[in-house]
């Protein structure tokens, strides 16, 4: 029985890791099967059993972004009925004629009015009557409900109401998700939207994830904050998923870089439908706030910059004849035209026409490539559309991406190390390093299943939120340190319920200048006034180039955050070997990274193959094989 088993579902392999009693570590993948995400776990599984068991999943993303899940009806408070309608009444496509706006899970025709009103203080301005409380629940009977969202205006400042509503529900026997449970935050359509999202996810996820228990005893989900959770915890807060699996990879990808002695990196996560970037200056950035298909949630998040560019993403010409690459992708079925079952080209056919993929190669160790297929798709693109261009349209895609996480956010990509993973990653990162003026890029020893490695490295962890709106003076002192008394308490309290003990607690706050409708987050060593208003004057000098340190800070959202012991997965090291150089003699290297030891160093133009992932050095480009099998690219 192995020690513990990392497991990554993803759109379109899942991955495995396997840590071993004797500390060596296994991997392998299973194409993914989208119609029943179980399906590959198990088949990839094959009777083995772990003591540990670690799963991320993008079912609850997929879930949401295909509205495949329950009517929802949504209770609100009486006038406030169109929140999810008029929502913050932005336009993203400004320019648009007809602008097109994502549906929500709610229907408007499936919203109940309580006749309660509470103020922005937490003073109650209409009572909620014992009686009003019975017609809501005989309204929601009458309208066949069953699951249930409930968000009562101001409910973060004043509970009451909307607990005795919850809890006469409950009693009726229907799935209630309340927003005092859920996203207990400042901000009516951000908490309104995602206690919808909750109550819209709960029945798939929980069905999804008991069957999985069933399976596999005792299994930890990863969260979208890169924390672990039971079956149980993620099954009724299943907002807390939609960022999972690329949690993994930011965790995995970190954990690697330390062992190489590298802190502050870029995460460059390429799988077979989406793209995923990060940047992490020593340690993952977490947000409050994040949107999916247009919807708001309010969830802590690792910061993560997501495009709809992978190796699976479909090439075509669009009305006008320009070429564009994604964000539709050809997934797990039918894959690639290579795979043998596609017809549309793809990025992965183009990789595989220019060589820079291995034609011998099997992806996964299962997945024959079919070269001719693949130069038949790209020729139906036409004469101006070939392989390389459709490589350049998606590294365009990227580039954008990663220079939103770090050059726009005042991150000098000079002093960062880029790390690629996922199954394409490391084909297209160091012609992305050169754009972006990356000096190095960490290709790990084993890319293609990084974020489940990464899965088995998360803490146990728990997070309570209270929305403050306080000013950073000297009168809110003991209003602030009675918050974080109540905050640090509830934490540990939910971890501990939960059989693990609270070994670190981190603080961290969404902060303003006095009149500001925008936050930054910011991480403080303890909560004081002095601790986070410094923090945040620098946090603001960073991101927009001036402070005024003078000028008066809010504390919008407080947060106390409960962690366990991180797990110790320690990565072998490898052989070392006699530092041999291989460099190409007038065309494409090919290596297998199998036959490289700690020393070794490849020139570009080269190829290096792997079953979970190829790594492409483009001319000029040298990669050292470090003493834990990494590859370490540099320009020379």
């Amino acid at each position: 029985m192995a020690r513990a088993l990392g497991i990554d579902v993803g759109g379109t392999f899942t991955d495995f890791i396997e840590v071993g009693d004797d500390g060596m570590l296994r991997t392998w993948k299973r194409l993914s099967t989208p119609a029943d995400p179980r399906v590959a776990i198990i088949e990839g599984l094959d009777g083995g059993t772990a003591g540990r068991y670690v799963h991320g999943s993008t079912v609850a993303t997929n879930a949401l972004l295909e509205r495949h899940g329950p009517r929802v009806v949504l209770v609100t408070t009486e006038g406030f009925r169109d929140t999810l309608t008029i929502r913050r009444q932005t336009r993203p496509e400004l320019y648009a004629l007809e602008p097109r706006r994502a549906p929500h899970v709610v229907a408007r025709g499936d919203v109940i009015a309580v006749h309660e009103r509470v103020g922005a203080d937490g003073e109650v301005v209409v009572e909620l009557a014992e009686t009003e409380i019975d017609r809501v629940v005989e309204e929601c009977r009458e309208a066949g409900a069953v699951h249930v969202a409930v968000c009562l205006l101001h409910s973060y400042a004043y509970p009451d109401h909307e607990r005795r509503l919850t809890d006469a529900l409950r009693k009726r026997g229907l799935e209630v998700s309340a927003s005092v449970e859920v996203a207990p935050q400042i901000r009516e359509y951000e908490r309104t939207s995602t206690t919808a999202i909750n109550a819209f996810l709960r029945p798939t996820i929980r069905t999804y994830l008991g069957n999985l228990e069933g399976d596999l005893p005792g299994i930890r989900v990863i969260r979208s904050d890169a924390s672990l959770a039971s079956s149980d915890q993620a099954g009724n807060h299943p907002v807390s998923m939609l960022l999972s699996g690329p949690a993994g990879g930011v965790l995995g990808a970190l954990h690697v870089a330390r062992q190489a002695g590298i802190q502050n990196i870029v995460t460059f996560d390429m799988g077979g439908t989406s793209t995923d970037v990060a940047v992490c200056p020593g340690e993952p950035l977490l947000r409050g706030a994040m949107e999916i298909d247009g919807l708001a949630v309010i969830n802590s998040a690792v910061d993560i910059e997501t495009v709809g560019a992978g190796g699976g993403s479909l090439a075509r010409l669009d009305v006008g004849g320009a070429l564009v690459v994604g964000p539709e992708s050809a997934g797990a079925d039918p894959g690639p035209a290579c795979y043998g079952t596609g017809t549309q080209p793809t990025v992965t056919d183009a990789n595989l026409v220019l060589g820079r993929l291995h034609a011998e190669q099997r992806l996964g160790e299962t997945v024959a490539l079919d070269l001719e297929r693949a130069r038949l798709a790209l020729a139906g693109l036409g004469p101006g559309a070939n392989a390389e261009a459709v490589i350049d349209v998606v590294n365009a895609n990227m580039v954008r991406s990663l220079s939103r996480v770090s050059l726009e956010r005042g991150f000098d990509t000079r002093e960062f190390t880029l790390v690629a993973f996922g199954g394409a990653g490391p084909l297209h990162a160091c012609a992305l390093a050169e754009q972006l003026g990356f000096r190095r890029v960490l290709v790990p020893r084993f890319p293609g299943v990084l974020s489940a490695l990464g899965m088995l490295t998360a803490p146990e962890a728990a997070e309570q939120t209270q929305s403050l709106v306080l000013t950073l003076s000297a009168d809110a002192s003991s209003t602030l340190r009675d918050s974080a008394t109540i905050l640090e308490r509830a934490a540990r309290d939910e971890l501990e319920a939960a059989g693990v003990a609270a070994r670190h607690i981190l603080w961290s706050g969404d902060a303003r200048y006095l009149g500001q409708a925008h936050e930054l987050r910011v991480a403080v060593e303890s909560p004081g006034l002095d601790a986070f208003s410094t923090a945040f004057h620098a946090a603001h000098e960073k991101r927009f180039g001036y402070s005024t340190p003078d000028g008066p800070v809010e504390l919008v959202t407080l947060r106390a955050r409960a962690e366990a012991d991180r797990p110790d997965v320690v990565l072998p090291e490898v052989q070392v070997g006699s530092s041999r150089v291989f460099a190409p003699t007038g065309e494409m290297l090919v290596v297998d990274r199998g036959t490289l030891a700690a020393g070794d160093r490849v020139a570009g133009e080269a190829t290096i193959f792997q079953p979970d992932a190829t790594t492409y050095l483009p001319p000029g480009w040298v990669a050292t094989v470090d003493g834990f099998g990494n590859l370490l690219a540099e320009p020379v």
